[in-house]
């Protein structure tokens, strides 16, 4: 969409919003009035879509207690990056893409499952009695993932690069991110059939990448 035929556009559907209230007003109404610097329609955006924002994270982490966090973060970015929004129409394929990539961004930054140290002071009750010992969760780097930074790291990264777009994030989350195939497709918006097939090949295509590399370290 060209930018005369956009500030066209938006000038149309601002006309079309002028005597409606702010609950009345459709979501592209108020990302164009948003755009237009107006700070009520702004409020009204986000109050509106906090709750939809919940609900996308609740459905991709329903084992996450606490997504309040991630949600503001959400209404953050949508504030900050409204005035970008090129085509007002698709704001919630736009929030849900904001959704989607925060919630990647969370995932990195939780420490994987089973990795944990241990204190030497153990866990009692009230009663004095030993629970075991105490766990917390450990955030550095394991010793897998210290191999990884070295030298195959860089020829699977290639090999990565090598492989289009779309098999390639959905290998990463699924190899590299743990996430399930479910999952995946809900962040993809793609069918389950296709996220499996896109895994697959995506992985074949690694193990030719990778194969020279094996075999000369073998």
């Amino acid at each position: 969409m060209s930018n005369v035929v956009a500030i066209r556009k938006n000038a149309a559907t601002l006309k079309k919003a002028e005597n409606k209230t702010y609950e009345e007003m459709t979501d592209a109404e108020l990302v164009v009035a948003c755009q237009s610097g107006d700070t009520r329609a702004m409020d009204a955006l986000l109050n509106r879509h906090r709750k939809t924002a919940e609900m996308m994270l609740r459905k991709l982490a329903p084992d996450w207690k606490d997504t309040n966090d991630l949600v503001q973060e959400v209404m953050i970015r949508v504030w900050k990056s409204v005035g970008s929004l090129r085509n007002p129409q698709s704001f919630m394929g736009w929030l849900k893409q904001i959704v989607n990539n925060i919630f990647c961004d969370e995932l990195r930054r939780r420490p994987k499952p089973g990795q944990f140290i241990y204190l030497d002071e153990p866990v009692t009750t009230d009663a004095g009695s030993e629970l075991g010992p105490r766990e917390i969760a450990d955030e550095r780097a394991q010793p897998d993932e210290d191999m990884l930074k070295g030298e195959l790291s860089v020829v699977v990264m290639n090999a990565y690069k090598k492989i289009p777009a779309d098999f390639r994030k959905a290998a990463m989350l699924r190899d590299i991110e743990g996430l399930s195939y479910e999952e995946i497709a809900v962040i993809t918006n793609a069918e389950l059939g296709t996220v499996k097939s896109r895994i697959s090949r995506a992985r074949a295509k690694m193990q030719r990448c990778i194969s020279p590399y094996l075999r000369e370290s073998a």
